[in-house]
């Protein structure tokens, strides 16, 4: 017949240290727990905030108008220069859109062979331009832009 291990002395119900004092239901989280929802939401730091505000200005290479509308609608709250480039390169990405579809109906005209070219070379410098600005944490305006959101 084998004896069942007794708690030690310090430890007379046997289960385990006691928890912390304070821990428990009602009792907030411990420190560095996470973001529960309540409140204002967390501000990006600084690094943060030029890195989305790149990534506004630069994922219309790759996503159009939605790069820079998915950065307001998630990161737009926690920053106000976040925001403010992702309304721009939200605008511009608009505007490129409806100068490649002017362009695109003048290539019937012939000019549009000109202008086409001229449109999606000059929207790719822009948006590097930006992306490199941004970064180094200026604000950007395009020269040419339609300002439509606010």
């Amino acid at each position: 017949m084998t004896e069942s291990p007794m708690p030690p002395p310090s430890d007379p119900g046997g289960y385990g240290a006691p928890p912390p004092p304070g821990y428990g239901y009602g009792a907030p989280p411990p420190p560095g727990y996470g973001y529960g929802g309540y409140g204002p939401a967390p501000q990006l730091s600084p690094q943060d905030e030029r890195l989305w505000a790149m990534l506004a200005h630069l994922g219309g290479l790759v996503l159009g108008f939605l790069a820079s509308l998915i950065v307001l609608l998630v990161q737009g709250e926690k920053s106000a220069f976040v925001r403010r480039q992702a309304v721009e390169a939200l605008n511009f990405q608009i505007t490129l859109l409806i100068a490649s579809i002017v362009s695109f109906v003048l290539l019937f005209v012939l000019i549009g062979f000109i202008l086409l070219p001229v449109v999606l070379i000059g929207g790719l410098v822009l948006m590097i331009v930006a992306g490199v600005k941004a970064n180094a944490g200026e604000d950007y305006r395009y020269p040419v832009n339609l300002r439509l959101v606010k």
